[in-house]
């Protein structure tokens, strides 16, 4: 390894640096599928020559399996690395006490008094429980337990109401690879806006964009033997099927053979190459198998023009991949190993209370404006349903800072979070009114509708009012039809 380059380094915040290609732990969960029993002190004695060669930050979630106890015993056997883990809880409310027992177990589990970085995936933005998750994790991050907070497979919308809001995020993990280019997009705009870094995973398509499947068949399912080949398959049949997939691995192929590297230091070049782009992902099965040489060359790799034009033209049929990053685990198509939520999420549980008032059942967010006013959130009578007018208001908390785009995304998922909980969605919106306080504002607020209305169109209006609320920038009523 002394002849090979050291990776790159890059900044997350200014106490957090990283290398720009993370090992990605996630595998742990895989290796340990059916009961099987790792040896945890031997898989993390085998972080060490990932250290050695400077790959010294790794990538785990509470949900990988072992993979933090893994790192806790490297770390408490001496070993040193930047330990970035997520956190993705059960849907349905969030309190304060659940926060903090999820960050003591998983400093618990890493040997550590402060995580470097703690991501979160929030399973649906229309139940506000992700905001307050957010809010209690920001409080731990002041108190010193959290360096740093990240999101994990956030939309750009969402982000921008995060970041609009006052969380200090630093990254944002999401899927983007040669197949798979929704972050160069928006996400990757907003985030070069911001100063928010994408940390890339998928890179490799779970390992499609190897040798290993250059110009064969498609993978049997007993091929598709791990979870990652499982996910990835269903990115290829969404973006075109197999046989355009190979058109692209020929074409990452060339450019590997014309510079003497593998198509994965192509693949993963190409995606570091991209303005917002801070880190790849690369998996490991710890203690199995090691690409560390052959990781290391990613770093002696420059992508000229004729190699990014051959890849550009063998990506240019692909089919885009539906929505924006994250879509995949909140709305069909679900590209997960099993092709939908069954192996992640039990049930969702309705982001609102509801209560039966005669023919009608009302639904009620919570804010204090309700119970003094004297009106519900919204209210279903028979198949129609009346949501009042909604601000981008929390509980107390005033959402969205003064970014009328934020506010207008986190009222439609008030507005979405109170549908559902009335057995209804978006889709059966039939109108929408909305009043704006400053008519300059006017533009933002409808991109913003249309983002989220584009695909029903319902009957709308806009107009400038003086709202009630200083804080609020625009609010909005519906009417649906279940």
């Amino acid at each position: 390894m002394a002849s090979l380059p050291r990776p790159d380094r890059r900044r997350l915040a200014p106490d957090l640096d990283v290398s720009r290609v993370v090992t990605g732990l996630w595998q742990v969960a895989d290796m340990e599928r059916g009961g099987r029993r790792l040896d945890l002190d031997g898989a993390a004695k085998a972080m060490g020559p990932y250290v050695d060669a400077g790959f010294t930050a790794f990538d785990m979630a509470d949900h990988y399996g072992s993979a933090e106890e893994i790192a806790g015993r490297f770390v408490s056997a001496g070993g040193r690395a930047e330990l970035l883990t997520k956190w993705v809880p059960e849907p349905g409310p969030i309190g304060r006490d659940t926060v903090r027992t999820a960050v003591q177990r998983a400093l618990r589990r890493l040997k550590r008094e402060r995580i470097d970085l703690l991501q979160f995936h929030a399973w649906r933005f229309s139940d506000p429980s992700w905001l307050d998750a957010l809010f209690f994790l920001d409080e731990l991050r002041a108190e010193g337990l959290i360096g740093h907070l990240g999101a994990a497979n956030f939309d750009t919308a969402h982000l921008r109401v995060a970041i609009a809001s006052g969380i200090p995020l630093v990254s944002n993990q999401v899927v983007f690879s040669l197949l798979d280019r929704r972050a160069a997009g928006k996400m990757g705009a907003f985030c070069r806006e911001h100063g928010v870094q994408l940390l890339a995973y998928g890179t490799l398509a779970g390992g499609f964009l190897t040798e290993r499947w250059l110009d064969r068949p498609p993978p049997t399912e007993n091929e598709r033997s791990t979870w990652s080949e499982m996910k990835y398959h269903r990115f290829i049949e969404t973006a075109g099927g197999w046989e355009r997939f190979q058109g692209l691995a020929r074409a990452v192929a060339a450019v590997a053979r014309k510079h003497g590297v593998s198509m994965a230091n192509v693949a993963c070049r190409a995606i570091l190459d991209e303005p917002a782009v801070g880190a790849v992902m690369v998996g490991a099965r710890l203690g199995e198998r090691s690409h560390l040489e052959d990781n290391a060359r990613i770093f002696s790799l420059t992508l000229d023009e004729e190699d990014r034009k051959a890849i550009a033209d063998a990506t240019g049929g692909f089919a885009p991949i539906p929505g924006d990053c994250g879509d995949e685990y909140r709305r069909p198509p679900y590209l997960t190993a099993t092709g939908d939520l069954s192996h992640h999420v039990q049930s969702f549980p309705p982001p609102y209370q509801t209560r039966v008032s005669g023919d009608r059942t009302l639904c009620l967010s919570g804010t204090p404006w309700e119970p003094m006013a004297g009106y519900s959130r919204a209210v279903r009578k028979g198949l129609r349903i009346s949501v009042s007018g909604t601000t981008a208001s929390h509980g107390s908390r005033a959402i969205g800072g003064r970014d009328p785009a934020a506010q207008t995304h986190f009222v439609i998922d008030k507005i979405e979070g109170a549908l559902e909980s009335l057995g209804s969605r978006l889709e059966d919106v039939v109108r929408t009114r909305v009043f704006v306080s400053r008519i300059q504002d006017w533009e933002a607020v409808a991109r913003a509708h249309g983002e989220r209305f584009g695909h029903v169109q319902p009957a709308n209006t806009l107009v400038e009012a003086k709202l009630v609320s200083e804080d609020a920038l625009v609010e909005i009523e519906a009417d649906a039809e279940v």
